[in-house]
């Protein structure tokens, strides 16, 4: 049967078996089709009416079973798949993607005209009317309501209060920056975004007990022509805390505090005073600087909501404490001053944590790894946490190898993280809502790589990380130092050595320092956003300074070396940017671009190894096996006994694009393309048509396929199938490969189609 017979018969079918929903009906049941506003009278504008249409019917209740192009397969498949077990397929469809119908005798008709109407009113078209009908037809039935607005009424004047009291004074000087505009229409909603506004502005101002239901913005819709005046008033029942201005007297923090025990009641002998803090802490676990550094406050300041929050949050990301609490009291000793409360439940000092982990990498191995972690979470007092972790795992190259070249590797980290600036000589206090760290690494790791050789890589860094906001994030490393050496290199590895080059740098002593630089900019955490984004950029500048002091200059033979290692030199640049848009609730559009380029120059003729682009593979061109694409035109034969040496490149771009669907919670697909390449920027015998010009876009691999993902939140199973449109190695003006495509035949298909199996969504 041709595809498109195919298409035919499974949307007719689609089409007799949803029309079939209303045989299910239990006897004298319709079935609810939804509603149709029906706006009558010249008193509104065309665009009004639309506007109001799309408003009235989003608040009508019930909501009609969900439909695509008029069809219902969703409550066709509740009511083919009915069953009273509790657990198994039918179950699980009939609960999970099935919807149960929508009967008319659930629709309340005079209480849908009473939101309408009720509607009408909070958006100003006052004393406008609704009534409601219905018509039914082959067992389905569709609510009418016919809508008379009056006109809509428009704001005049707005009113603030003229009084000389502080209160009146600090509301008065808010008018400004008003939500209510003259002539734009009345809306309750604004009214109540108002009220709203105001009391967040007083509390930057010390008005902690002040409220928005102590406000009341009165409606004098007398005034004529379809107009009203807004008169924003201090109801006369508000008390008088809330109308005065208060400042912060005394700070005292419970660093020790148990939500189980009344800790909180212990005498206070036992308090330090530091600065401005009472610290009641009296197994000293803690140094009284860490919440200096954290609470935004001093004694004295007037109260504001801002450094409340700020102090809360900034304790939250110490990342020592399990639970913070806070409170505010009035004062015994000042007026009009609030004490200020800290409780703070310290997470467990020391942990020990064992992880079994599933994991894939972008050269599509795929293997277990186990982890041991151990941390102190106050190793010095000073709230810094100390974490050593030991591994073992061992990968397996599902695609894109010959089979046997399995990875083994161990090894262990070391880090420690200081909840500051830690600078010499100089105290910074950062301010904002999160605490900046300060970050020393050292680890080891030794990576077998069966049947080709073994490296042993030692690395060390330090460095700096802080967020200005929820969206923006900067990490800066004055230095990172990698060290790599090679033994038990084979045979096997030499014999491909003396006909690529290029593998020797593989195997080659690498010595890697120097400050790095990268910012992150995200919305994504944004859920209720329609379109999020995510960017990471970073500067990578190796021997820079170093190299003022040691110079070099390979490509005339004068090699700089440090402890007879050669030391690299390079400038390397990476940007990588995502978009997610979503279509509607279940949809979702997911972009990404990849541009970077390295400069090798001085001490260094190319890239460190470990340091170039690589291209292919799972989260990169899933139509292409991993790591075998380019640089360039370029295309390695291989003797298909040996193994299948990485491609890499100076300078790489990649675009990729996915159409994604949810099926259910945890059931979705998706559609996808990808593209992209990686060049050389200096010329190489050895690989012809490696080198980056400007004929790049027609040197862009292509590949297309779909995918589905079980998403369990703590676990995202990923399958997709993917097959190549455009190999940039063939020869020009035979590059586009759509026209062969056959998945009908076998040896097409050996050739083509690479299945990837990975944890986790590609971006």
């Amino acid at each position: 049967m041709k595809l498109k017979h195919l298409i035919y018969l499974l949307t007719i079918s689609l089409i007799i078996a949803s029309c079939s929903n209303t045989k299910f009906l239990p006897k004298g049941e319709l079935l609810y089709m939804g509603a149709k506003i029906k706006i009558e009278g010249d008193s509104v504008t065309k665009r009004e009416k639309s506007i109001l249409d799309a408003e009235l019917e989003s608040i009508l209740r019930p909501r009609p079973n969900s439909s695509i192009l008029g069809l219902k397969p969703k409550l066709y498949i509740y009511n083919i798949t009915k069953t009273d077990k509790t657990k198994g397929l039918k179950h699980y469809l009939n609960t999970k993607i099935g919807e149960p119908p929508v009967y008319f005798s659930k629709v309340d008709l005079d209480y849908n005209v009473k939101l309408i109407e009720n509607r009408l009113d909070n958006r100003g078209y006052f004393k406008g009317r609704a009534s409601a009908d219905s018509i039914s037809k082959n067992k389905r039935a569709t609510a009418i309501y016919t809508v008379k607005p009056n006109f809509q009424y428009k704001i005049r004047e707005v009113k603030f209060p003229t009084d000389s009291g502080n209160l009146s004074k600090a509301i008065a000087a808010l008018k400004e920056s008003t939500y209510f505009k003259p002539g734009e229409p009345y809306d309750l909603d604004k009214i109540k975004a108002e009220r709203t506004r105001i009391d967040a502005k007083l509390k930057e101002e010390g008005f902690f007990y002040f409220g928005p239901d102590f406000l009341i913005a009165q409606v004098d819709s007398t005034v004529g022509n379809h107009q009203v005046d807004i008169i924003v008033k201090i109801k006369n029942e508000t008390p008088n805390q809330a109308k005065n201005i208060y400042s912060i007297g005394n700070i005292y923090v419970y660093p020790d505090y148990s939500l189980g025990n009344d800790s909180i009641q212990k005498s206070l002998d036992s308090a330090r005073v530091y600065k401005d803090l009472i610290v009641i802490d009296p197994k000293r676990k803690f140094k009284p600087s860490i919440f200096d550094r954290a609470l935004q406050f001093n004694k004295g300041d007037i109260y504001n909501r801002t450094d409340h929050n700020l102090s809360l949050n900034r304790l939250v990301n110490v990342g020592t404490f399990k639970f913070v609490k806070n409170e505010f009291k009035p004062s015994d000793s000042l007026n009009s001053a609030l004490d200020a409360y800290y409780y703070l439940t310290p997470l467990p000092k020391k942990s020990i944590r064992v992880e079994l982990l599933g994991k894939t990498n972008s050269a599509n191995y795929t293997g277990s790894e186990v982890n041991v972690n151990w941390t102190n979470r106050n190793a010095f007092r000073g709230a810094e946490q100390l974490t050593l972790t030991a591994f073992a795992g061992i990968e397996t190259q599902v695609s894109g190898q010959n089979g046997g070249f399995n990875v083994l590797r161990f090894g262990g980290d070391a880090s420690l993280t200081w909840p500051k600036f830690v600078v010499p000589f100089i105290n910074l206090k950062s301010v904002g809502a999160y605490t900046p760290k300060t970050v020393a690494t050292l680890g080891f790791e030794y990576q077998d790589r069966s049947q080709l050789y073994s490296l042993n890589t030692f690395r060390g860094s330090f460095g700096y990380l802080w967020k200005e906001n929820i969206r923006k994030e900067h990490q800066l490393k004055l230095t990172e130092i990698t060290y790599t050496n090679s033994s038990n290199v084979s045979q096997l590895y030499m014999d491909q050595i003396s006909q690529n080059q290029s593998l020797q740098r593989v195997i080659d002593k690498q010595l890697i320092f120097g400050p790095s630089y990268s910012f992150t900019y995200t919305t994504t955490a944004e859920t209720q956003k329609k379109n999020t984004i995510y960017y990471k950029g970073q500067v990578d500048l190796a021997g820079t300074v170093f190299g003022l002091f040691k110079k070099g200059d390979v490509l005339n033979g004068d090699t700089a070396r440090v402890f007879q290692v050669p030391f690299s030199q390079y400038v390397k640049v990476e940007n990588d940017f995502r978009d997610y848009f979503k279509i509607g609730y279940k949809s979702t559009i997911a972009s990404r671009i990849i541009a970077g380029v390295g400069f090798p120059y001085a001490n260094s003729g190319q890239l460190p190894f470990i340091k170039q682009f690589f291209i292919g593979g799972t989260n990169s061109l899933r139509g292409f096996r991993a790591r075998s694409i380019g640089p360039g035109n370029f295309k390695k034969e291989v003797d298909e006994n040996s193994f299948l040496p990485d491609q890499s490149g100076d300078l790489k771009l990649e675009l990729n694009a996915e159409y994604r669907y949810d099926f259910t919670s945890i059931f979705k697909g998706a559609l996808f393309t990808d593209a992209g390449n990686i060049w050389l920027l200096n010329r190489d015998p050895l690989k012809p048509g490696a080198k980056f010009s400007n004929e790049f876009l027609s040197e862009l691999a292509i590949d297309a396929g779909a995918g589905v993902r079980l998403d369990l939140s703590f676990l995202i199973l990923r399958l997709d199938l993917a097959f190549p449109i455009r190999k940039p190695y063939l020869p020009r003006g035979e590059r586009w490969v759509i026209n062969d495509i056959n998945f009908g035949d076998k040896a097409w298909r050996k050739e083509n189609l690479v299945f990837n199996l990975a944890i986790g969504y590609p971006f």
